[in-house]
């Protein structure tokens, strides 16, 4: 027992090590989220916007700067948890798979990469819960923490997708800025007319942007579209590894080219 938690505590800290590396990344999340929730406060019409939340089946009719803040926010935390995803899996992907072929149990590195998706996203998601809190206060900044977590959880697993199986960093940075865009814009009553049509059920923060909508104008709970967002991140997370596996599964070391020999990184302090 003893030994699996050694090994499970040392692939976390790599990971953690990494992701504390990525300074742009911590850039983001210290400029990128306040100033991207701010602007949209400031520049989008305070003109009120009526439509039916499906989360609670209330005729809501809110800011329309407040609305388009919630999904700013969404948009913030997606983007930066998926590309703190992408960016560890796609630059540590040669030495994942070095450990795997010299041993490691994949099970630890797959719980240390979950590991650091929680704290990652968890962190993302309280910060932009405070700024948010900061301009204006929901009804339930608890739930809209949360909704904003299983946001990101969603999309960090997906960057562990991208991360996995695509070649080059600027192709998964489009994917991830693309997806997250076309996502959470299409759910906007603001800027689309089909807010409410069957299709935008089926996209990936549908679940977070119906119970953040509700944690900010609503006094209903709605923690079944909580879970509709954790069901997300189950699959998207059960395709991340089987990427990762597949990534990671043993070859002969014959098999290995030049320029997988990527030197062993130093051990964090």
């Amino acid at each position: 027992m003893r030994r699996h938690f050694t090994l499970y505590t040392t692939a976390t800290r790599y990971d953690l090590v990494e992701h504390a590396r990525n300074r742009f990344a911590m850039l983001l999340v210290v400029l990128f989220v306040p100033a991207w929730i701010t602007l949209v406060y400031l520049n989008i019409p305070d003109k009120h916007v009526p439509f039916r939340l499906d989360a609670t089946g209330e005729q809501l009719a809110p800011a329309g700067n407040l609305l388009t803040q919630i999904t700013g926010a969404i948009n913030a935390v997606t983007l930066i948890t998926g590309f703190m995803m992408f960016a560890a899996t796609f630059n540590g992907g040669r030495f994942d798979r070095r450990l795997a072929m010299a041993g490691y149990p994949r099970i630890h590195l797959v719980a240390a990469k979950t590991t650091s998706l929680t704290l990652a996203s968890a962190a993302v998601a309280a910060y932009a819960t405070a700024v948010i809190c900061a301009a204006w206060t929901p009804v339930q900044p608890l739930q809209l923490g949360a909704a904003l977590f299983g946001a990101g959880l969603t999309y960090g697993a997906l960057g562990v997708i991208y991360g996995s199986v695509l070649r080059r960093e600027v192709e998964g940075m489009f994917a991830l800025i693309m997806t997250s865009v076309i996502d959470v814009a299409m759910q906007n009553p603001l800027a689309s007319s089909g807010a409410n049509s069957t299709l935008i059920r089926l996209l990936p923060s549908y679940g977070a942007v119906q119970a953040a909508t509700a944690a900010c104008f609503s006094t209903r709970h709605t923690p079944a579209y909580l879970m509709v967002q954790l069901l997300w991140f189950a699959g998207v997370a059960l395709i991340s590894l089987l990427t990762f596996h597949h990534r990671t599964r043993t070859r002969s070391c014959a098999t290995i080219t030049p320029d997988e020999k990527v030197p062993v990184p130093t051990a964090p302090a």
